[in-house]
């Protein structure tokens, strides 16, 4: 696919705002979707509904038990920064269940940074300008400046330790095996969002 023109890409980016909702409608839909036995996407497979209901665990409790370090807290809510925290993301995403909430977590420490959420399948156009090796991997950060509309920074689909993890297995096996991302939750129980904030408080500095 051709590069779009810097303005084709800043109408795409403010087509998908319009259609953007907060972090909490997000939950809030993720919950509903698992009472109605359902899923986000364009694909609703009875495997892509459990794993939406598991998500919805995950992030209940990554919300509640994600911990910020002191002095994060002080250098993020300190920062001079207008941004919008834009994220692509589909309910039965593993990966974006363990790193939105993160997310979230950052972005509340500074009043001049809005997160919000859109779902992949709805915004085709958008993620077809941030693929990760020519696929449409999720979660997808994109970083905007209020100011200007530029892009800042991109983060995802995974934290930098986990896409190393993940790249290796992939060289050695060619392709990710089930035991292999039991392995990869193993790893996110673990390091309970931490390389997550490591990065993203990198992007922002």
């Amino acid at each position: 696919m051709e590069t779009l023109q810097n303005t084709d890409l800043k109408n795409i980016i403010n087509n998908s705002l319009h259609k953007a909702i907060t972090y909490q409608d997000y939950r809030d839909l993720v919950k509903d979707l698992v009472a109605k036995e359902s899923t986000t996407g364009n694909v609703k497979t009875e495997a892509l509904v459990n794993y939406t209901m598991l998500n919805d665990r995950r992030m209940k409790r990554w919300d509640k038990t994600v911990k910020v370090a002191e002095a994060v807290q002080e250098k993020v809510s300190n920062l001079k920064v207008n941004q919008t925290w834009l994220v692509l993301t589909e309910s039965w995403c593993g990966d974006a269940a363990h790193v939105m909430p993160v997310i979230s977590k950052i972005a509340d420490l500074n009043d001049n940074i809005a997160f919000k959420v859109v779902l992949r399948d709805e915004n085709e156009a958008l993620m077809n300008q941030f693929l990760t090796n020519g696929g449409q991997s999720i979660p997808k950060l994109i970083m905007i400046d209020n100011n200007t509309n530029e892009i800042i920074n991109t983060f995802g689909p995974r934290p930098t330790e986990a896409t190393k993890l993940v790249n290796a297995y992939k060289e050695e096996h060619g392709k990710l095996t089930p035991e292999f991302k039991e392995d990869l939750q193993g790893w996110y129980n673990k390091n309970k969002g931490q390389n997550a904030i490591e990065d993203l408080v990198t992007l922002m500095s």
